[in-house]
Protein backbone atom coordinates (compact mmCIF):
# COMPACT_ATOMS: atom_id res chain seq x y z
CA UNK A 1 0.00 0.00 0.00
CA UNK A 2 0.90 3.59 -0.68
CA UNK A 3 1.81 6.20 1.80
CA UNK A 4 -0.43 9.26 1.68
CA UNK A 5 0.03 12.59 2.69
CA UNK A 6 -3.05 15.00 3.92
CA UNK A 7 -1.91 18.75 4.91
CA UNK A 8 -2.92 19.40 8.75
CA UNK A 9 -6.17 19.90 9.19
CA UNK A 10 -7.16 16.68 7.42
CA UNK A 11 -4.70 14.77 9.15
CA UNK A 12 -6.28 16.14 12.36
CA UNK A 13 -10.02 14.92 10.73
CA UNK A 14 -9.19 11.94 9.90
CA UNK A 15 -7.29 11.46 13.50
CA UNK A 16 -10.49 12.26 15.29
CA UNK A 17 -12.59 10.07 12.98
CA UNK A 18 -10.47 6.84 13.37
CA UNK A 19 -11.32 7.15 17.46
CA UNK A 20 -14.67 7.61 16.75
CA UNK A 21 -15.53 5.81 13.73
CA UNK A 22 -18.39 7.79 13.18
CA UNK A 23 -19.50 11.31 14.23
CA UNK A 24 -22.04 14.61 13.40
CA UNK A 25 -19.83 17.05 11.67
CA UNK A 26 -20.55 19.53 14.48
CA UNK A 27 -19.43 17.57 17.06
CA UNK A 28 -15.79 16.88 14.38
CA UNK A 29 -15.58 21.03 13.99
CA UNK A 30 -15.75 21.49 17.96
CA UNK A 31 -13.57 18.44 18.57
CA UNK A 32 -10.69 20.48 15.86
CA UNK A 33 -11.57 23.59 16.16
CA UNK A 34 -13.23 25.22 13.46
CA UNK A 35 -16.55 26.03 12.00
CA UNK A 36 -18.44 23.12 9.87
CA UNK A 37 -18.73 24.76 6.59
CA UNK A 38 -14.79 25.39 7.17
CA UNK A 39 -13.88 21.84 7.08
CA UNK A 40 -16.15 20.59 3.89
CA UNK A 41 -14.36 21.10 0.98
CA UNK A 42 -12.00 18.76 3.38
CA UNK A 43 -14.52 16.30 3.59
CA UNK A 44 -15.03 16.35 0.01
CA UNK A 45 -11.50 15.54 -0.80
CA UNK A 46 -11.15 13.13 2.13
CA UNK A 47 -14.11 11.42 0.54
CA UNK A 48 -12.59 10.91 -3.04
CA UNK A 49 -9.50 9.86 -1.20
CA UNK A 50 -11.58 7.00 -0.28
CA UNK A 51 -10.82 7.74 3.58
CA UNK A 52 -14.54 8.16 4.94
CA UNK A 53 -18.00 8.44 3.82
CA UNK A 54 -20.53 11.58 4.47
CA UNK A 55 -24.32 10.64 4.82
CA UNK A 56 -27.15 13.29 4.82
CA UNK A 57 -29.70 12.33 7.82
CA UNK A 58 -32.75 13.42 9.38
CA UNK A 59 -32.72 13.02 13.18
CA UNK A 60 -35.04 14.47 15.91
CA UNK A 61 -33.10 16.56 18.49
CA UNK A 62 -34.51 17.66 21.81
CA UNK A 63 -34.71 21.05 22.53
CA UNK A 64 -35.60 22.94 25.71
CA UNK A 65 -39.17 24.28 26.28
CA UNK A 66 -40.29 27.56 28.27
CA UNK A 67 -40.97 24.72 30.75
CA UNK A 68 -37.59 23.33 30.69
CA UNK A 69 -36.27 27.07 30.85
CA UNK A 70 -38.23 27.45 34.12
CA UNK A 71 -36.91 24.54 35.52
CA UNK A 72 -33.66 25.16 35.08
CA UNK A 73 -34.20 28.96 36.67
CA UNK A 74 -35.99 28.17 39.21
CA UNK A 75 -36.75 24.02 40.00
CA UNK A 76 -38.81 21.18 39.45
CA UNK A 77 -42.40 21.98 40.97
CA UNK A 78 -41.40 19.60 43.63
CA UNK A 79 -38.45 21.35 44.85
CA UNK A 80 -39.46 24.54 44.91
CA UNK A 81 -42.88 23.00 46.82
CA UNK A 82 -40.63 21.20 49.09
CA UNK A 83 -38.26 24.43 50.29
CA UNK A 84 -41.66 25.79 51.82
CA UNK A 85 -43.55 22.78 52.84
CA UNK A 86 -42.65 22.93 56.70
CA UNK A 87 -45.04 26.14 56.34
CA UNK A 88 -47.85 24.61 55.09
CA UNK A 89 -48.07 21.00 56.68
CA UNK A 90 -50.75 20.22 58.52
CA UNK A 91 -53.31 22.10 57.06
CA UNK A 92 -56.74 20.78 54.34
CA UNK A 93 -55.21 20.11 50.74
CA UNK A 94 -57.09 23.54 49.39
CA UNK A 95 -55.41 25.41 52.15
CA UNK A 96 -52.15 23.41 51.72
CA UNK A 97 -52.07 24.28 47.96
CA UNK A 98 -53.02 28.25 48.51
CA UNK A 99 -50.10 28.66 51.22
CA UNK A 100 -47.59 26.96 48.70
CA UNK A 101 -48.81 28.79 45.89
CA UNK A 102 -48.27 32.31 47.98
CA UNK A 103 -45.07 31.08 49.74
CA UNK A 104 -43.08 29.19 46.61
CA UNK A 105 -44.94 31.79 44.25
CA UNK A 106 -45.97 29.59 42.00
CA UNK A 107 -48.79 28.92 39.76
CA UNK A 108 -52.23 26.90 40.60
CA UNK A 109 -51.05 24.33 37.85
CA UNK A 110 -47.81 23.32 39.27
CA UNK A 111 -48.42 23.36 42.95
CA UNK A 112 -50.47 20.63 41.85
CA UNK A 113 -47.34 19.00 39.61
CA UNK A 114 -45.59 19.09 42.54
CA UNK A 115 -48.27 17.64 44.83
CA UNK A 116 -48.67 14.72 42.72
CA UNK A 117 -45.02 13.99 42.63
CA UNK A 118 -44.56 14.12 46.55
CA UNK A 119 -46.90 11.73 46.97
CA UNK A 120 -45.96 9.48 44.11
CA UNK A 121 -42.53 9.07 45.88
CA UNK A 122 -44.12 8.64 49.78
CA UNK A 123 -42.89 11.91 50.49
CA UNK A 124 -46.24 13.52 51.46
CA UNK A 125 -50.34 11.90 52.21
CA UNK A 126 -53.13 13.02 52.28
CA UNK A 127 -55.36 11.87 55.13
CA UNK A 128 -59.33 12.94 55.75
CA UNK A 129 -58.80 15.67 53.96
CA UNK A 130 -54.97 16.99 55.41
CA UNK A 131 -51.82 16.97 53.55
CA UNK A 132 -48.96 15.58 56.39
CA UNK A 133 -45.59 14.36 56.15
CA UNK A 134 -45.52 10.28 55.08
CA UNK A 135 -41.65 9.59 54.82
CA UNK A 136 -38.33 11.80 54.81
CA UNK A 137 -36.75 8.91 52.56
CA UNK A 138 -39.43 9.53 49.94
CA UNK A 139 -38.84 13.19 50.02
CA UNK A 140 -34.84 12.99 49.37
CA UNK A 141 -35.61 10.18 46.70
CA UNK A 142 -38.43 13.08 44.87
CA UNK A 143 -35.09 15.30 45.50
CA UNK A 144 -32.57 12.77 43.90
CA UNK A 145 -35.00 12.53 40.58
CA UNK A 146 -35.82 16.34 40.30
CA UNK A 147 -31.70 16.33 40.51
CA UNK A 148 -31.31 13.95 37.93
CA UNK A 149 -33.76 15.74 35.27
CA UNK A 150 -32.07 18.89 36.11
CA UNK A 151 -28.73 17.51 35.41
CA UNK A 152 -30.40 16.24 31.67
CA UNK A 153 -31.53 18.94 31.29
CA UNK A 154 -28.17 21.00 31.37
CA UNK A 155 -26.82 18.32 29.20
CA UNK A 156 -29.34 18.83 26.40
CA UNK A 157 -28.94 22.54 26.68
CA UNK A 158 -24.73 21.78 26.20
CA UNK A 159 -25.60 20.09 23.49
CA UNK A 160 -24.73 15.81 25.05
CA UNK A 161 -26.79 13.19 24.59
CA UNK A 162 -29.12 11.79 27.18
CA UNK A 163 -30.43 8.12 27.98
CA UNK A 164 -33.89 7.50 26.53
CA UNK A 165 -35.26 6.74 29.44
CA UNK A 166 -34.27 10.15 31.14
CA UNK A 167 -35.64 11.77 27.52
CA UNK A 168 -38.86 10.13 27.44
CA UNK A 169 -39.57 11.52 31.38
CA UNK A 170 -38.67 15.52 30.09
CA UNK A 171 -41.01 14.81 26.86
CA UNK A 172 -43.95 13.41 29.13
CA UNK A 173 -42.86 16.61 31.69
CA UNK A 174 -43.14 18.41 28.75
CA UNK A 175 -39.43 20.41 29.80
CA UNK A 176 -38.33 18.87 26.31
CA UNK A 177 -39.48 18.76 22.78
CA UNK A 178 -37.96 17.20 19.59
CA UNK A 179 -37.39 18.75 16.47
CA UNK A 180 -36.82 17.71 12.75
CA UNK A 181 -32.90 18.61 12.00
CA UNK A 182 -30.37 17.69 9.30
CA UNK A 183 -27.22 16.55 10.21
CA UNK A 184 -23.87 15.22 8.09
CA UNK A 185 -22.58 11.94 9.64
CA UNK A 186 -19.40 11.32 8.85
CA UNK A 187 -18.15 7.96 8.84
CA UNK A 188 -14.40 6.39 8.54
CA UNK A 189 -13.80 3.89 5.88
CA UNK A 190 -12.06 0.75 6.58
CA UNK A 191 -9.49 1.72 3.91
CA UNK A 192 -8.79 4.60 6.46
CA UNK A 193 -8.43 2.46 9.75
CA UNK A 194 -6.10 0.17 7.57
CA UNK A 195 -3.85 2.48 6.38
CA UNK A 196 -3.89 4.52 9.63
CA UNK A 197 -3.01 1.62 12.15
CA UNK A 198 0.18 0.76 9.31
CA UNK A 199 1.27 4.55 9.91
CA UNK A 200 0.54 5.14 6.05
CA UNK A 201 -0.99 8.42 6.75
CA UNK A 202 1.41 11.00 6.97
CA UNK A 203 1.02 14.83 7.56
CA UNK A 204 2.51 17.44 5.10
CA UNK A 205 2.27 21.22 5.43
CA UNK A 206 0.35 22.52 2.30
CA UNK A 207 1.83 24.74 -0.33
CA UNK A 208 -0.40 26.69 -2.74
CA UNK A 209 2.53 28.95 -3.63
CA UNK A 210 5.95 27.55 -4.32
CA UNK A 211 9.01 30.12 -3.63
CA UNK A 212 12.52 29.66 -4.60
CA UNK A 213 14.06 29.14 -1.14
CA UNK A 214 11.70 26.33 -0.94
CA UNK A 215 13.54 24.91 -3.79
CA UNK A 216 15.23 22.48 -1.33
CA UNK A 217 12.81 21.48 0.76
CA UNK A 218 9.55 20.69 -1.28
CA UNK A 219 9.11 17.26 0.31
CA UNK A 220 8.90 18.74 3.22
CA UNK A 221 4.89 20.46 1.91
CA UNK A 222 2.34 18.70 -0.05
CA UNK A 223 1.92 20.97 -3.38
CA UNK A 224 -1.58 21.33 -4.33
CA UNK A 225 -1.84 20.56 -8.11
CA UNK A 226 -4.62 21.60 -10.59
CA UNK A 227 -5.57 20.16 -13.54
CA UNK A 228 -6.99 22.40 -16.24
CA UNK A 229 -7.94 19.95 -18.67
CA UNK A 230 -10.65 18.89 -16.53
CA UNK A 231 -13.81 20.91 -17.65
CA UNK A 232 -15.56 22.29 -15.17
CA UNK A 233 -19.01 21.16 -13.48
CA UNK A 234 -22.01 21.46 -16.44
CA UNK A 235 -24.78 23.73 -13.86
CA UNK A 236 -28.23 21.63 -14.02
CA UNK A 237 -30.94 22.96 -16.15
CA UNK A 238 -33.37 25.12 -14.30
CA UNK A 239 -36.90 23.82 -13.70
CA UNK A 240 -40.05 25.16 -11.73
CA UNK A 241 -41.00 24.30 -8.04
CA UNK A 242 -42.63 21.22 -8.58
CA UNK A 243 -45.64 22.56 -6.45
CA UNK A 244 -46.10 25.65 -8.66
CA UNK A 245 -46.27 23.78 -11.62
CA UNK A 246 -49.09 22.04 -9.91
CA UNK A 247 -50.47 24.88 -9.22
CA UNK A 248 -50.50 26.05 -12.62
CA UNK A 249 -51.82 22.20 -13.98
CA UNK A 250 -54.60 22.84 -11.65
CA UNK A 251 -55.33 26.15 -12.84
CA UNK A 252 -55.37 24.15 -16.40
CA UNK A 253 -58.41 21.78 -15.11
CA UNK A 254 -60.29 24.46 -14.27
CA UNK A 255 -60.32 26.41 -17.18
CA UNK A 256 -60.65 23.30 -19.11
CA UNK A 257 -64.62 22.85 -17.42
CA UNK A 258 -65.21 26.08 -18.24
CA UNK A 259 -63.79 28.28 -15.23
CA UNK A 260 -62.50 31.71 -15.11
CA UNK A 261 -59.71 33.10 -12.83
CA UNK A 262 -60.45 36.02 -10.80
CA UNK A 263 -58.16 37.81 -8.51
CA UNK A 264 -58.58 39.90 -4.74
CA UNK A 265 -56.51 41.88 -2.55
CA UNK A 266 -54.59 40.16 -0.12
CA UNK A 267 -55.54 42.82 2.64
CA UNK A 268 -59.07 42.52 2.97
CA UNK A 269 -61.80 44.21 4.93
CA UNK A 270 -63.90 42.22 6.93
CA UNK A 271 -67.12 43.11 4.96
CA UNK A 272 -65.78 40.81 2.08
CA UNK A 273 -64.41 38.46 4.42
CA UNK A 274 -67.36 37.85 6.70
CA UNK A 275 -69.74 40.28 6.48
CA UNK A 276 -70.84 39.43 2.94
CA UNK A 277 -71.11 36.20 3.75
CA UNK A 278 -73.79 36.92 6.23
CA UNK A 279 -71.12 35.92 9.16
CA UNK A 280 -72.65 37.39 12.63
CA UNK A 281 -69.75 39.77 13.83
CA UNK A 282 -69.54 37.86 16.92
CA UNK A 283 -68.89 34.77 15.21
CA UNK A 284 -65.77 32.88 16.79
CA UNK A 285 -63.67 32.70 13.90
CA UNK A 286 -63.61 36.44 13.83
CA UNK A 287 -61.56 36.59 16.67
CA UNK A 288 -57.69 36.83 16.56
CA UNK A 289 -57.17 33.41 17.25
CA UNK A 290 -58.67 32.77 13.88
CA UNK A 291 -57.95 36.14 11.74
CA UNK A 292 -55.09 38.42 11.65
CA UNK A 293 -55.83 41.68 12.16
CA UNK A 294 -54.19 44.64 11.25
CA UNK A 295 -52.37 47.35 13.20
CA UNK A 296 -53.79 50.72 11.51
CA UNK A 297 -56.84 52.86 11.51
CA UNK A 298 -57.19 53.01 8.00
CA UNK A 299 -60.75 51.71 6.97
CA UNK A 300 -61.80 50.81 3.33
CA UNK A 301 -64.87 52.26 1.60
CA UNK A 302 -67.39 49.75 0.62
CA UNK A 303 -70.95 51.07 -1.47
CA UNK A 304 -73.37 52.47 0.99
CA UNK A 305 -76.21 50.91 -0.70
CA UNK A 306 -74.48 47.07 -0.08
CA UNK A 307 -73.64 48.28 3.85
CA UNK A 308 -77.30 48.86 3.91
CA UNK A 309 -78.58 45.58 3.08
CA UNK A 310 -75.98 43.98 4.80
CA UNK A 311 -76.94 45.61 7.92
CA UNK A 312 -80.94 44.82 7.28
CA UNK A 313 -80.18 41.37 6.29
CA UNK A 314 -77.63 40.53 9.88
CA UNK A 315 -80.07 42.66 11.93
CA UNK A 316 -83.13 41.06 10.86
CA UNK A 317 -81.32 37.45 10.87
CA UNK A 318 -79.29 37.51 13.74
CA UNK A 319 -81.29 39.86 15.82
CA UNK A 320 -78.08 42.27 16.58
CA UNK A 321 -77.06 45.64 16.09
CA UNK A 322 -75.17 45.29 13.34
CA UNK A 323 -71.78 47.73 13.39
CA UNK A 324 -70.67 49.17 9.88
CA UNK A 325 -67.17 50.46 11.59
CA UNK A 326 -66.47 46.76 12.49
CA UNK A 327 -66.96 45.47 8.52
CA UNK A 328 -64.77 48.37 7.30
CA UNK A 329 -61.90 46.89 9.82
CA UNK A 330 -58.52 45.61 7.58
CA UNK A 331 -57.10 41.91 7.70
CA UNK A 332 -55.28 39.52 6.02
CA UNK A 333 -58.07 37.49 4.25
CA UNK A 334 -58.16 34.20 6.05
CA UNK A 335 -60.33 32.46 3.12
CA UNK A 336 -60.02 33.78 -0.78
CA UNK A 337 -64.24 33.35 -0.68
CA UNK A 338 -64.25 37.16 -0.37
CA UNK A 339 -62.78 36.98 -4.16
CA UNK A 340 -66.13 34.82 -4.93
CA UNK A 341 -68.46 37.55 -3.10
CA UNK A 342 -66.98 40.75 -4.85
CA UNK A 343 -67.39 38.78 -7.96
CA UNK A 344 -70.95 37.56 -7.53
CA UNK A 345 -71.31 41.54 -6.56
CA UNK A 346 -69.52 43.08 -9.71
CA UNK A 347 -71.48 40.66 -12.09
CA UNK A 348 -75.14 40.21 -10.42
CA UNK A 349 -77.47 37.87 -11.82
CA UNK A 350 -76.44 35.34 -14.43
CA UNK A 351 -74.74 32.06 -15.34
CA UNK A 352 -70.71 31.99 -14.79
CA UNK A 353 -68.32 29.90 -13.23
CA UNK A 354 -65.23 31.62 -11.61
CA UNK A 355 -62.06 30.74 -9.31
CA UNK A 356 -59.72 31.85 -7.03
CA UNK A 357 -56.01 30.39 -6.28
CA UNK A 358 -54.03 32.51 -4.39
CA UNK A 359 -52.79 32.93 -0.58
CA UNK A 360 -54.72 33.33 2.54
CA UNK A 361 -53.74 33.64 6.63
CA UNK A 362 -54.72 31.90 9.11
CA UNK A 363 -53.13 31.92 12.97
CA UNK A 364 -52.50 28.26 12.86
CA UNK A 365 -49.61 26.18 14.84
CA UNK A 366 -47.51 25.22 12.01
CA UNK A 367 -47.57 21.55 11.72
CA UNK A 368 -47.39 18.52 8.99
CA UNK A 369 -51.23 19.59 8.48
CA UNK A 370 -51.16 22.49 8.82
CA UNK A 371 -49.38 26.22 8.03
CA UNK A 372 -50.45 30.14 8.91
CA UNK A 373 -50.04 30.87 5.35
CA UNK A 374 -51.33 28.67 2.23
CA UNK A 375 -52.89 28.49 -1.15
CA UNK A 376 -56.39 27.81 -0.75
CA UNK A 377 -58.30 27.19 -4.21
CA UNK A 378 -62.11 28.93 -3.93
CA UNK A 379 -65.15 29.07 -6.75
CA UNK A 380 -68.16 29.25 -7.75
CA UNK A 381 -71.08 28.48 -10.03
CA UNK A 382 -73.82 30.80 -10.12
CA UNK A 383 -76.76 30.15 -12.00
CA UNK A 384 -80.37 29.76 -11.90
CA UNK A 385 -80.86 26.02 -12.03
CA UNK A 386 -77.63 25.19 -9.71
CA UNK A 387 -77.86 22.97 -7.02
CA UNK A 388 -75.82 20.45 -4.41
CA UNK A 389 -75.97 17.91 -6.75
CA UNK A 390 -73.65 19.86 -8.99
CA UNK A 391 -71.39 20.36 -6.03
CA UNK A 392 -71.03 16.60 -5.54
CA UNK A 393 -70.15 16.19 -9.09
CA UNK A 394 -67.94 18.83 -9.36
CA UNK A 395 -65.62 17.13 -6.50
CA UNK A 396 -65.69 14.03 -8.34
CA UNK A 397 -64.82 15.35 -11.59
CA UNK A 398 -61.97 17.52 -10.37
CA UNK A 399 -60.74 14.17 -8.05
CA UNK A 400 -60.72 12.37 -11.33
CA UNK A 401 -58.78 14.94 -13.01
CA UNK A 402 -55.91 14.83 -10.64
CA UNK A 403 -55.91 11.03 -10.72
CA UNK A 404 -57.65 10.63 -7.18
CA UNK A 405 -59.79 7.01 -7.04
CA UNK A 406 -61.55 7.17 -3.80
CA UNK A 407 -63.23 10.24 -1.85
CA UNK A 408 -65.85 10.20 0.93
CA UNK A 409 -68.11 13.16 1.85
CA UNK A 410 -70.23 14.04 5.40
CA UNK A 411 -72.14 16.50 6.11
CA UNK A 412 -70.53 19.45 6.97
CA UNK A 413 -71.43 23.25 8.59
CA UNK A 414 -70.34 26.29 7.39
CA UNK A 415 -71.80 29.88 8.12
CA UNK A 416 -72.27 30.91 4.94
CA UNK A 417 -73.56 27.96 3.12
CA UNK A 418 -76.28 25.45 3.44
CA UNK A 419 -76.99 22.46 2.79
CA UNK A 420 -72.77 22.42 3.31
CA UNK A 421 -70.37 19.35 3.11
CA UNK A 422 -66.92 18.04 3.26
CA UNK A 423 -64.69 15.87 1.23
CA UNK A 424 -62.03 13.57 1.77
CA UNK A 425 -59.30 11.79 0.21
CA UNK A 426 -57.13 9.58 1.60
CA UNK A 427 -53.58 10.28 2.19
CA UNK A 428 -51.08 6.92 1.69
CA UNK A 429 -49.55 8.30 5.21
CA UNK A 430 -51.36 10.45 6.85
CA UNK A 431 -55.00 8.54 5.88
CA UNK A 432 -58.26 10.43 5.20
CA UNK A 433 -57.63 14.14 5.01
CA UNK A 434 -60.29 16.75 4.49
CA UNK A 435 -59.96 18.96 0.96
CA UNK A 436 -62.95 19.46 -0.51
CA UNK A 437 -65.39 22.13 1.86
CA UNK A 438 -68.47 23.27 0.54
CA UNK A 439 -72.20 24.32 0.08
CA UNK A 440 -75.08 26.20 -1.34
CA UNK A 441 -74.57 30.01 -0.81
CA UNK A 442 -77.44 30.72 1.96
CA UNK A 443 -80.42 32.94 0.79
CA UNK A 444 -78.94 35.80 3.09
CA UNK A 445 -75.65 35.67 0.97
CA UNK A 446 -77.13 36.46 -2.28
CA UNK A 447 -79.27 39.03 -0.96
CA UNK A 448 -76.68 41.15 0.34
CA UNK A 449 -74.67 40.42 -2.82
CA UNK A 450 -77.74 41.87 -5.24
CA UNK A 451 -78.29 38.82 -6.55
CA UNK A 452 -81.39 36.98 -5.00
CA UNK A 453 -82.56 35.61 -8.43
CA UNK A 454 -79.38 32.78 -8.50
CA UNK A 455 -78.12 30.14 -6.68
CA UNK A 456 -74.35 29.88 -6.61
CA UNK A 457 -72.73 26.67 -4.95
CA UNK A 458 -69.03 27.50 -3.36
CA UNK A 459 -65.91 25.92 -2.60
CA UNK A 460 -62.66 26.80 -0.49
CA UNK A 461 -60.21 23.80 -1.30
CA UNK A 462 -57.12 22.91 1.02
CA UNK A 463 -55.09 22.90 -2.26
CA UNK A 464 -51.98 22.45 -0.31
CA UNK A 465 -53.30 18.74 1.29
CA UNK A 466 -53.64 18.18 -2.58
CA UNK A 467 -50.39 19.03 -3.34
CA UNK A 468 -48.80 16.93 -1.16
CA UNK A 469 -51.43 14.01 -1.86
CA UNK A 470 -50.30 14.13 -5.50
CA UNK A 471 -46.97 14.71 -5.37
CA UNK A 472 -46.11 12.08 -2.72
CA UNK A 473 -45.40 14.36 0.33
CA UNK A 474 -46.48 13.58 4.14
CA UNK A 475 -45.64 16.99 5.41
CA UNK A 476 -47.34 20.24 4.57
CA UNK A 477 -43.85 22.23 5.02
CA UNK A 478 -42.03 20.55 2.20
CA UNK A 479 -44.49 22.40 0.10
CA UNK A 480 -42.16 25.13 0.74
CA UNK A 481 -38.44 23.27 1.24
CA UNK A 482 -35.25 25.37 0.08
CA UNK A 483 -32.91 22.77 0.37
CA UNK A 484 -32.37 22.41 -3.45
CA UNK A 485 -31.14 18.46 -3.92
CA UNK A 486 -34.65 18.05 -2.22
CA UNK A 487 -36.50 20.20 -4.84
CA UNK A 488 -34.99 18.64 -7.84
CA UNK A 489 -36.47 15.23 -6.85
CA UNK A 490 -39.60 16.06 -6.37
CA UNK A 491 -41.93 14.67 -9.12
CA UNK A 492 -43.31 17.06 -11.95
CA UNK A 493 -47.42 16.30 -11.20
CA UNK A 494 -48.99 15.47 -14.07
CA UNK A 495 -52.42 15.18 -15.34
CA UNK A 496 -54.26 12.24 -15.70
CA UNK A 497 -57.42 14.33 -16.91
CA UNK A 498 -55.71 14.77 -20.00
CA UNK A 499 -53.29 12.18 -20.57
CA UNK A 500 -55.65 8.63 -20.06
CA UNK A 501 -59.29 10.59 -19.98
CA UNK A 502 -59.84 9.40 -16.28
CA UNK A 503 -63.73 9.97 -16.25
CA UNK A 504 -65.49 10.79 -12.62
CA UNK A 505 -67.26 7.34 -12.74
CA UNK A 506 -63.84 5.67 -12.05
CA UNK A 507 -63.80 8.16 -8.50
CA UNK A 508 -65.12 5.66 -5.71
CA UNK A 509 -67.42 7.31 -3.25
CA UNK A 510 -66.45 4.75 -0.17
CA UNK A 511 -68.19 4.59 3.05
CA UNK A 512 -66.13 4.76 6.07
CA UNK A 513 -67.44 2.88 9.12
CA UNK A 514 -67.86 4.43 12.20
Amino acid sequence: MEKIYLPTRQFRIVGVLVNAKSIVIDELAKKIGVKPEDIMRDLAELESLGLLRVERKIVQEPVITEEGILVLQKGLPEERMYRVIHRCIDKKIDEFMECVSAEAEMDPAHVRIGLQHLIRNNCLRVINGIVRIRDDHGCLKALEEAAYIKAALKEILEGKRVSESLLSILKRRKMVKTERKKQLVITASPKLLELFEKGLIIEKELATIIYPSMAEELDKYIIKEFDLSIPPPRPRAARLNAYMEFLDLVREILVSMGFEEVKGPHVELEFWNFDALFQAQDHPAREIHDTFFLKTEYRGRVPEELLERAKRIHEKGWGYKWNPLRALRPILRSQTTAVSVRTIYERGEGEYRVFSLDRVFRPETLDAKHAMEFYQLDGIIVGKEVNFKHLLAFFKEFAAALGIKEVWFKPGYFPFTEPSVEGFIKHPELGWIEVFPGGVFRPEVMEILGAPGVRAIAWGIGIDRLAMSVLGLNDIRDLFNKDLDFLRKMPSPKLPYFLTRTSSKDVKVVKIPR
